[in-house]
């Protein structure tokens, strides 16, 4: 057991010391953020407008960092190494998302300061965003493992972040559009669901239908994230 946190600890280290070396990806925390600071100077504090910076964080934060941290490893050709080392596939995936995921939670927290938003149920909330966070995770990395490069891992990254960050607005055309009604079961939009749940004064069962739908996507990511980690471990 302590060899395991032992090798976690010590990619998780690696990779925070990658982080900061690469200013184009460190860079990004900032965006969420600057964001943010404009709606709370505008006093723009409707769920819509508070959920979309936070799954624009999601996105930016945890999901290309995520990529991009992989995508680097490729690129330098040491994530084979790190394949082969004793670590577990566990301890790598694990080790190789701590990063991500403290900084997108430490950004997830200022822009909640930022816009001045304050749940009516903080533990709920939380716990959705937990949620979110390593579903994004699972699809930075998967995105990490199947581009070759930071610049690759940039640019597919794009449709995620447009996707995810701003579908949930789709359901406000689903009356005219009614295929766009499948946006709902999105993780993005159960989020935003979550959060009008909560600010009607919802309790923990009814937000735990949100919570269960972005669960079964997490699930579905991560079950997707291991299968090809391990097509990766054979092809190289």
């Amino acid at each position: 057991m302590n060899h395991s946190i032992k090798r976690t600890m010590a990619i998780f280290q690696k990779d925070y010391k990658d982080f900061t070396k690469n200013l184009y990806v460190s860079s990004m925390v900032f965006l969420p953020l600057f964001m943010a600071a404009i709606y709370g100077r505008m006093g723009v504090q409707s769920i819509e407008m508070v959920f979309m910076i936070f799954n624009l964080t999601l996105t930016v934060i945890a999901a290309f960092t995520q990529s991009a941290l992989i995508a680097e490893e490729k690129e330098k050709n040491t994530l084979r190494g790190l394949m082969l080392s004793p670590a577990g596939t566990g301890e790598i995936l694990i080790g190789k998302s701590l990063v991500s995921f403290l900084i997108s939670a430490i950004i997830l927290l200022l822009s909640a300061v930022l816009i001045e938003y304050r749940p009516g149920n903080t533990l709920l909330i939380a716990a959705g965003l937990f949620v979110s966070i390593l579903f994004y995770l699972g699809v930075g990395t998967l995105l990490g493992l199947i581009t070759r490069s930071v610049m690759e891992a940039s640019v597919a990254i794009l449709p995620v972040l447009l996707f995810f960050s701003f579908s949930s607005f789709a359901m406000q055309l689903s009356a005219e559009y009614p295929i766009l009604k499948a946006a709902e079961y999105l993780p993005n939009t159960q989020l935003v669901n979550l959060g009008h749940a909560v600010q009607s004064g919802a309790g923990f069962a009814d937000g735990l239908p949100a919570l269960l739908i972005i669960t079964g996507w997490t699930i579905g990511i991560s079950a997707l994230v291991v299968v090809v980690y391990h097509k990766k471990m054979v092809d190289n």
